[in-house]
């Protein structure tokens, strides 16, 4: 069945895996092949007053709900667009006396559609929210105490007044949460800020080197093609970060949305080798000695996680230089714990304006992502526009330029022109290709300008250092 804006797609029994969703036109490489708003989605409570609750735009000064006191909005427009979603919430919030978590909230906006609308189809859906999984008989048992705390807050917050539903089809909701909730990202695409949920979306199966990315922009979700699709093909996208061996990502798609990954991927174990290199030639290190990096590298992982929650920057530094020592004669150029180790420095030395050093990191980084990821994989795309702007801030204006059309192409692909972060690396990217004409015609001169430029004008701080990792497709209840 297909509804408005869903016409090149449709649901089917995919074998072994349940439902799935599957084309029915050809697509290139960046064809939009639908865009979903949501079903309902809410802020994550730690950011709840710095996100606009309508767009999830990050905004310096936000509008706050005068009734609740809760809810942030970028303007009138926002607040007027998010009333018929938040007036149930709002004076639910007031009776309650406090705010619940994000996990209640969502649960309580799906509830209150299926007050006003039903649970059966609705608009531009291609199935109900109904038929959704929710893998609630999977719970081990702390999920279900879980479970249990989030229908007892639930039933708590929940109006008297309002249509009441039975516990059986309560806890379907909050399996359908933990098994389908999006993370939403902010409009730079850099850090998670809510979750919501995308019935459309979540019939799209999950292959480890998928035909699909999947990218919130302007309000809604995109699901874009990564690569030629035939009408009749299956869509897929990656739940996970291709970045580990098949055993580990398996491992992890089965603790947290409970199937096991049969992708050509993980059954030929493509690419673990690559991802587990280790030095060739004569001085080949012993297993005990790639036994022993690893194992290093795992334990100085764990300290730069604590180094960096408590800020200490520097101690970062330190420890993953250490770490690279201990791993170059040992570990092969794209193995993933030196990856791993020349990404966190790279990122920190950025923040910490040593940008020669950084910008060599950066650049190693990069070529070994590069034999790993697909070429069209987005988060490839942001490590080489990372790299780019940290050679361009190190002075390396040729190299700074190619790595930055070369995620502007990337991006393209896996964002769209749209996408603010692509518009922000359209501008550096003209402003670097005119950079580089003038050092092309007179480096001497070049280098004058941006010295002189430099004293009167600072060069901008890179961006705090995050601990978290880029934004994931699924949501997960920690």
């Amino acid at each position: 069945m297909t509804k408005g804006g869903m016409e090149s797609v449709e649901v089917f029994p995919s074998e072994g895996k349940g439902r799935g969703l599957k084309a029915l036109k050809e697509f290139l490489p960046g064809d939009v092949i639908f865009a979903e708003p949501a079903y309902a989605a809410v802020v994550f409570d730690s950011l709840t007053h710095l996100i606009c609750h309508t767009c999830f735009k990050r905004q310096e000064r936000l509008h706050r709900c005068g009734q609740c006191k809760f809810a942030y909005y970028c303007d009138r427009t926002c607040q007027r667009a998010a009333w018929l979603n938040h007036k149930n919430e709002c004076s639910a919030i007031k009776r309650h006396g406090k705010v619940p978590t994000e996990n209640i909230r969502l649960a309580a906006r799906i509830m209150w559609k299926i007050e006003r609308e039903g649970s059966g189809l609705s608009e531009g859906c291609l199935v109900s929210i109904d038929d959704l999984q929710n893998h609630v008989d999977s719970f081990g048992e702390e999920e279900k105490k879980e479970l249990h705390a989030d229908v007892e807050s639930f039933l708590e917050f929940w109006p008297p007044q309002s249509q009441q539903f039975g516990l059986q089809y309560i806890s379907h909701i909050f399996g359908v949460i933990s098994c389908n909730g999006f993370t939403l990202s902010d409009q730079r695409g850099l850090q998670a800020v809510g979750v919501g949920i995308f019935p459309n979306l979540c019939q799209a199966n999950h292959d480890c080197w998928p035909n699909c990315t999947v990218i919130f922009n302007n309000g809604k979700i995109e699901l874009r093609a990564l690569s030629k699709i035939s009408p009749g093909d299956e869509l897929t996208v990656s739940y996970v970060d291709f970045l580990n061996v098949s055993e580990e990502r398996q491992k992890q798609l089965k603790k947290q949305y409970y199937f096991d990954c049969a992708c050509e991927h993980c059954k030929k174990k493509i690419k673990d080798d690559v991802m587990l290199a280790v030095k060739e030639g004569e001085s080949k290190p012993s297993a005990e000695m790639v036994k022993e990096a690893i194992q290093f590298s795992k334990d100085t992982l764990e300290k730069i996680n604590k180094a960096r929650m408590e800020g200490l920057y520097h101690e970062v530094v330190k420890l993953c230089r250490e770490c690279l020592k201990k791993q170059e004669p040992v570990l092969g150029e794209t193995n993933i714990y030196l990856l791993r180790i020349l990404s966190i420095a790279s990122e920190v030395l950025s923040y910490l304006q040593m940008f020669e050093e950084a910008a060599d990191y950066a650049k190693r980084m990069v070529d070994g992502y590069q034999k790993i990821y697909h070429p069209n994989n987005a988060q490839l795309g942001m490590a080489v526009m990372r790299a780019g702007v940290t050679h361009w801030h190190a002075g390396l204006i040729e190299a700074g330029h190619g790595l930055i059309c070369k995620a502007y192409a990337t991006l393209l692909i896996t964002h769209g022109p749209s996408h603010p972060i692509t518009k922000d690396l359209e501008v550096m990217r003209v402003q670097t290709e005119m950079e580089l004409r003038m050092f092309q015609q007179n480096e001497f001169v070049y280098y004058k300008m941006r010295e002189a430029a430099l004293k009167n004008q600072k060069i901008q701080v890179m961006p705090e250092p995050s601990n978290e990792a880029s934004p994931s497709l699924f949501h997960k209840k920690e």
